[in-house]
Formats: structure tokens, C-alpha cells, sequence
């Protein structure tokens, strides 16, 4: 059996991927297939993440496993059929930390017929940039200023400080 995974790299010009691969890999041997298929050398930290309908995203699938004991999840142990058990369920990938490179990965097709040689890609569309989009990243805006920092909350104003004693 094999799975059709479409990848979408989220860039401003559409870049998509279609690849088949066997429902058998673990998520590290996907990762390296990704990483190819856009043209990179697979050579740099990656996760994947989980995510809901909405790719808001959620736990992730680290390439190795970080925990103290090596008893936590990595691409290693999680398998294709882990992450994908029905047509429609998505993850997102980003590949390379210092560039974050962000993938949206989703299932669209479980084959039940052998295909031999794969994975292979189905659908190449567009070209990768030479250069990852810059990424903005939003936080809840938790104070207006640093003047909220005063006496009143325990703390004091550092412009009232007298470094000079010290």
C-alpha cells in the first residue's frame, strides 16, 4: 500500500510537491524525501509538527530524539501510518532552523495497489527560491511598556537606579 503526500512549501509563488512513498517508512526516511524533492541535501535539522484541520500547530516530531533517556518520540520511531490514518490529516515540516523553511504536508490519496521503486514524485510544481521567506512571528501583547514595571508591582524603575555606587 502507499500514500500520496501532497507538500507545499509556503512561499509567495506556489511551490508543490506530490510524492508516493510506501505506508511502511518511519517519518525520518518522509523527511529525506522532502528534503530532496525540493532540492535541498537533507543535511539540517527538520521536525514536524502536528496539526489540526486548521494547521494551527501542535506536538512535535523532533529528527532526533532530544529527552535524556532516548525514550521520546523522533522521526526515527514514528511511523508514516502514525501521523496519517485517514485522507485529509496534515502536518507541517520545516527544514532548517536557521532559515525555517515551512512545509504544509497533507495525506490526499492511500493507494492499495504495490508500486514499485518508490517514493517517487508525482507532481513538481513551481521552483524553490533561493532564499527562505523571511518569517514574522505574533505574541500576545502582554504589557504596553516597560513602565508597568514599577514600585507598585515590586520591581523598580531602572532609570532611578544609581549605577554610580556600585
Amino acid at each position: 500500500m502507499a500514500y500520496r503526500i501532497r507538500i507545499i512549501l509556503d512561499v509567495k509563488d506556489d511551490v508543490i510537491r506530490d510524492l508516493i512513498v510506501d505506508k511502511s517508512i518511519n517519518l525520518e526516511e518522509l523527511h529525506f524525501t522532502i528534503a530532496k524533492s525540493f532540492g535541498f541535501k537533507g543535511q539540517e535539522m527538520a521536525s514536524f509538527y502536528r496539526t489540526d484541520e486548521n494547521w494551527e500547530q501542535g506536538d512535535e516530531i523532533p529528527l532526533f530524539d532530544m529527552s535524556d533517556f532516548g525514550d521520546s518520540i523522533s522521526m526515527k520511531t514514528f511511523m508514516v501510518t502514525d501521523a496519517f490514518t485517514k485522507i485529509g490529516d496534515k502536518l507541517i515540516y520545516v527544514y532548517d532552523f536557521m532559515a525555517l523553511w515551512t512545509f504544509f504536508v497533507e495525506l490526499t490519496e492511500i493507494k492499495d495497489t504495490t508500486i514499485d521503486n518508490l517514493p517517487i514524485i508525482a507532481l513538481s510544481f513551481g521552483n524553490v527560491p533561493d532564499e527562505a521567506p523571511e518569517k514574522e512571528f505574533k505574541s500576545e501583547k502582554l504589557a504596553d511598556d516597560f513602565d508597568s514595571f514599577d514600585d507598585e508591582n515590586g520591581f523598580e524603575n531602572i532609570d532611578d537606579f544609581d549605577f554610580e555606587n556600585y
